[in-house]
């Protein structure tokens, strides 16, 4: 549905999106996962034909972009709508853009998320939840077959992100293809498929489960441990550490699979005066894509 092959973008001497080549089948969602300033707001508006990219091609249902652009919907990272116009306006608008005119698609929009009592409010009014309701209700109006969502849920509760995950399935199931960028690690694991981005590279490809696997031969381990900066700093000057992550009270500790622990046991029970001895783990989603980040960055 989606074909993206060596596409490329410089902003002077600098190499924002190097040569990426995507494919994307029908009905998926595909995340686009990345740090900030890692391409891929620059590289889903080359998708879209936003920005011309310099090198490389788009296909969408095996046409060009400017062919398909009736054919997908877009929404910004930042609120795009009409602050001035209400709700219900908006919708309209970008329907009619499309040669759209129908009171009962719009109804259903307004039903779909939520909007239906504030279709006359200013859309500039609206809280930055229902904005995003707002977007992808106007991305939706010409029933697109594919929807490109740029950070579609930065900056919302988790309740709103929940019910918007939920709608995402929902289109999905239809057959509308999704392509979705993100840096949340539980949206990453709700995707079909994803790509992990670094400075403007695919470091990583494939479902949450096979990218787990692209750490390569490493030993996770976790130790309820409080954050210490003179554990972590102790932890750091030994061999063969590869990432060490805290959350709360537990850390986690990846290491290379030669790498005697012993050591690290040593250092948790001397910094916290009790047994804070290593167990066994798997590397998350996150241990992989902050170890293969770091690794593209150095």
């Amino acid at each position: 549905m989606i074909q993206a092959t060596k596409l490329t973008k410089h902003y002077g001497k600098n190499t924002v999106v190097n040569a990426v080549s995507l494919n994307v089948k029908k009905g998926e969602i595909f995340g686009l996962l990345g740090p900030n300033a890692a391409g891929k707001t620059t590289f889903i508006r080359m998708l879209c034909g936003i920005i011309k990219s310099d090198a490389g091609e788009v296909q969408i249902n095996n046409m060009s972009v400017s062919q398909a652009k009736k054919h997908f919907g877009y929404v910004a990272q930042s609120f795009g709508q009409y602050e001035e116009l209400t709700v219900s306006e908006n919708i309209e608008f970008y329907a009619k853009l499309y040669g759209v005119n129908n009171k009962e698609k719009i109804n259903s929009l307004l039903q779909r998320y939520d909007l239906t009592n504030y279709k006359h409010h200013k859309a500039g009014t609206l809280s930055g939840g229902y904005k995003r309701r707002l977007a992808l209700a106007c991305a939706l109006s010409h029933n697109p077959k594919v929807l490109f969502l740029d950070e579609p849920t930065a900056g919302i509760d988790p309740v709103t992100r929940k019910l918007l995950w939920d709608d995402f399935y929902q289109l999905s199931s239809r057959g509308i293809t999704l392509f979705v960028t993100t840096h949340y690690m539980e949206e990453a694991q709700r995707c079909h498929q994803l790509a992990f981005m670094s400075s403007g590279n695919i470091v990583a490809t494939g479902t949450p489960e096979t990218i787990k696997e692209s750490i390569g031969d490493v030993h996770a381990y976790i130790s309820c441990a409080p954050y210490k900066p003179e554990l972590h700093r102790a932890l750091s000057k030994q061999e063969g550490i590869i990432l060490i992550n805290q959350f709360g009270n537990e850390l986690r500790v990846i290491v290379k699979p030669e790498t005697d622990i012993t050591n690290i046991n040593r250092l948790l029970t001397e910094t916290n005066n009790d047994s804070c001895k290593l167990q066994s783990t798997e590397p998350n989603l996150e241990d992989v894509f902050i170890a293969l980040t770091q690794s593209e960055n150095k």
